[in-house]
C-alpha cells in the first residue's frame, strides 16, 4: 500500500497523486494541468494510464482536472469518481480547455509551417473530452461508496468550489485497514453561495494542501464596501473596471456582490451601471450553479432562492457570447464593469481587454483571486511599468488593485482549524499544493501544533502506508532557465493608434443591423478623417 507524489509538490498547480493497493492496483487522485511558471521538474507517472483503474477527483478546477482527457487519450479506461457538481462543471471546463489546446496548436502550426518546422499537436482535443465524460460516476456527499475489494470512498464538502471535496479512502490490505484522507483544496469560511468546509472525523494519514500555508488572510472584512469604493473611484474618472476572474466560482461570487450593491443602492450616484460578463464558460458555469443540489448552497443563498429571487442576477447584467460583441466593448466609452477570464490572465478574452484598457489611467484592473508566479496576472499585480500582452509591449497606466476580503482558499489558520477538527488525528501528514515556502512552513506548523510528523515531499517520492516508512525520498530537480534575448519595444503612440483603429473596425462591424443613416453618418466622419 503505497502513496506516491507526482504533481503539485512544492508548487501550487498540477495536482496528481498515485495510490497503490493490493500489490499492483492503482488509482490516481486528481490529474491537474500545470499553470504558470514552476521552478522544479515534475516526475512522470511510473505506470501506464491503462494500468490505472480509478481516478478520484476533488474538484473541477483545471489545475486538478485539466489533464484527464490526455490520460484517457493515452489509454485510461477506468472510472472517475467525483460529485455531481464537479462532473457538471468538468463537462464545460474540459471542453473549454480542449478548445484552447486546439486553437493554440493550430496557431503554432501555422507559424511553424512558414519556417519549415513540424506541425504541433494539441495536448488533447474535444474528441478526447467526449470520451472522458462517460467515465465519470457521480458521488453524493457523506455516503461511503464501496468501489472494489479493499477500497471504499467518502466525499465531504471542502467548501472551496461548488462540488469540491475532501476524499476519505478506506484501504484494506493484509487484513489491515488504513484511512487515507486527501484534503483537496480547503475553502475559506463565510464565502457567498457555498457552504463552509466540513472536516473529516478520523484519519491515519492526511495529504493536505498549502496554497496559503505560510500566510494569514487580512482581518475578515466585507468585500462589498471595498468593491463600491473601487467602482466609485473609477467611474468618477470616467473609467472602466476590468476584472480578470476565474470563470467558475469567483465569477459567481462577484455576481452575488454586484446584486447586493444594486439591491441596497450602495452606489446611488450611478445606480444603473452595467456589468458585462464576457465569458461563455462563465455563463455556462453560472447555469450549473443555479441547477445544483440545494445541499451545496449556504443558508443566505437558500433564503434568497426561497423568496423566488435569483442570487446571481440583477438589472444591468449583460452576458457576452460572440467575439464580435466582446471586441465591441472596447469602443463603449461608458463607465462600466467587464468581467472576463482567465483569472490569472494566461489566456482568454481578458488578455484582449487588458491590451485595450491597461494603458488608460482612468481604468482600474481589479484582481480578485490568487495569481501564481510567472502568470501575466502576477506580473501586472507585482507592479511592472510595461508588459507584453498578445505580442505587444504596453505601458501600465491603469490603477492596479486587489479586492480585499475574498479568497477561495483557507489561510494557515483555516488549514490548522481543519486539521484540529479531525477527531482521531492522523499519525503522519503530507503537505502539497503550495510553493516551497508555503508547504514547508505549514508542515513545520502542523508538527509544532499537533506533534504529528509532517513533511512536504518532492515529486517522485513514495511512502509505504502499511509500514509507515519512506520507500523513496526524491530530491528536487530544478528546471533549466530559458535565456531570452531582449527585443526593443514598439512606439507606444503607434501601438495605441493601431489598437484604436482595431476597436473602430469591430464597432463598425457591430452596426450591421443599425439604421442606414447612422452608418452613412459614421462613414462620412471616418472618410473625412483619413481624406478618402
Amino acid at each position: 500500500m503505497k502513496l506516491s507524489f507526482f504533481g503539485a509538490n512544492h508548487q501550487v498547480t498540477g495536482s496528481r497523486t498515485l495510490l497503490e493497493w493490493n500489490e499492483g492496483r492503482f488509482l490516481l487522485v486528481d490529474d491537474g494541468m500545470i499553470q504558470g511558471h514552476t521552478d522544479y521538474e515534475t516526475a512522470p507517472l511510473p505506470v501506464a494510464p491503462e494500468q490505472i483503474e480509478y481516478v478520484l477527483l476533488t474538484h473541477a478546477h483545471i489545475d486538478h482536472s485539466g489533464m484527464l482527457p490526455l490520460l484517457v487519450h493515452q489509454g485510461f479506461q477506468g472510472t472517475i469518481y467525483a460529485t455531481q457538481e464537479t462532473m457538471d462543471l468538468c463537462a464545460i471546463m474540459l471542453a473549454d480547455s480542449a478548445t484552447i489546446q486546439e486553437k493554440d496548436a493550430a496557431y503554432q502550426t501555422k507559424k511553424n509551417l512558414r519556417v519549415g518546422k513540424e506541425p504541433v499537436e494539441p495536448v488533447y482535443t474535444l474528441e478526447d473530452v467526449e470520451k472522458t465524460m462517460p467515465l465519470f460516476r457521480a458521488c453524493p456527499y457523506g455516503q461511503i461508496i464501496d468501489v472494489d475489494e479493499g477500497l471504499s470512498l467518502r466525499f465531504t464538502d471542502a467548501g472551496h468550489l461548488l462540488g469540491s471535496s475532501s476524499v476519505e479512502c478506506f484501504l484494506t490490505e493484509q487484513g489491515k485497514t488504513v484511512t487515507m484522507v486527501f484534503s483537496g483544496d480547503v475553502g475559506n469560511t463565510d464565502q457567498p453561495i457555498i457552504n463552509d468546509p466540513i472536516p473529516v472525523s478520523a484519519a491515519d494519514y492526511v495529504l493536505i494542501e498549502s496554497t496559503y500555508g505560510a500566510r494569514l488572510h487580512e482581518q475578515a472584512m466585507d468585500p462589498i464596501p471595498y468593491l463600491v469604493q473601487v467602482l466609485r473611484r473609477t467611474f468618477a474618472r470616467g473609467g472602466t473596471v476590468i476584472i480578470p476572474s476565474f470563470a467558475v466560482g469567483r465569477t459567481q461570487e462577484l455576481l452575488y456582490f454586484f446584486r447586493e450593491i444594486k439591491m441596497q443602492n450602495l452606489l446611488p450616484e450611478r445606480p444603473d451601471f452595467e456589468v458585462y460578463l464576457d465569458s461563455p464558460l462563465a455563463n455556462k458555469a453560472t447555469a450549473v450553479f443555479l441547477q445544483c443540489e440545494m445541499a451545496c448552497l449556504d443558508e443566505e443563498t437558500l433564503a434568497i432562492m426561497n423568496e423566488g429571487e435569483n442570487p446571481i442576477w440583477f438589472d444591468g447584467l449583460r452576458t457576452i457570447e460572440t467575439v464580435e460583441e466582446s471586441q465591441a466593448l472596447n469602443w463603449n466609452r461608458e463607465p462600466k464593469v467587464i468581467i472576463a477570464s482567465s483569472g490569472m490572465c494566461e489566456g482568454g478574452r481578458i488578455c484582449h481587454h487588458l491590451k485595450h484598457n491597461i494603458w488608460n489611467a482612468a481604468n482600474t484592473i481589479l484582481f480578485v483571486g490568487y495569481q501564481a508566479n510567472g502568470t501575466l496576472g502576477r506580473i501586472i499585480y507585482d507592479g511592472v511599468k510595461s508588459v507584453k500582452i498578445l505580442g505587444e509591449e504596453i505601458h501600465v497606466n491603469a490603477e492596479i488593485d486587489l479586492l480585499k476580503g475574498v479568497s477561495g482558499h483557507a489561510d494557515q489558520a483555516g488549514l490548522l482549524r481543519w486539521m484540529d477538527a479531525i477527531g482521531q488525528k492522523p499519525g503522519r501528514v503530507f503537505v502539497n499544493h503550495g510553493d516551497d515556502e508555503n508547504c514547508q512552513t505549514l508542515a513545520a506548523k502542523i508538527t509544532e501544533e499537533f506533534g504529528i510528523p509532517a513533511e512536504a515531499p518532492w515529486s517522485g517520492s513514495c511512502f509505504d502506508l502499511l509500514r509507515n516508512e519512506w520507500v523513496d525520498m526524491a530530491q528536487p530537480v530544478e528546471k533549466k532557465k530559458e535565456v531570452k534575448q531582449h527585443t526593443p519595444s514598439k512606439n507606444q503612440d503607434y501601438l495605441q493608434l493601431v489598437a484604436t483603429a482595431e476597436a473602430l473596425l469591430q464597432y463598425a462591424k457591430s452596426l450591421e443591423h443599425h439604421a442606414n443613416s447612422e452608418m452613412r453618418h459614421l462613414t462620412k466622419k471616418i472618410a473625412k478623417l483619413i481624406e478618402v
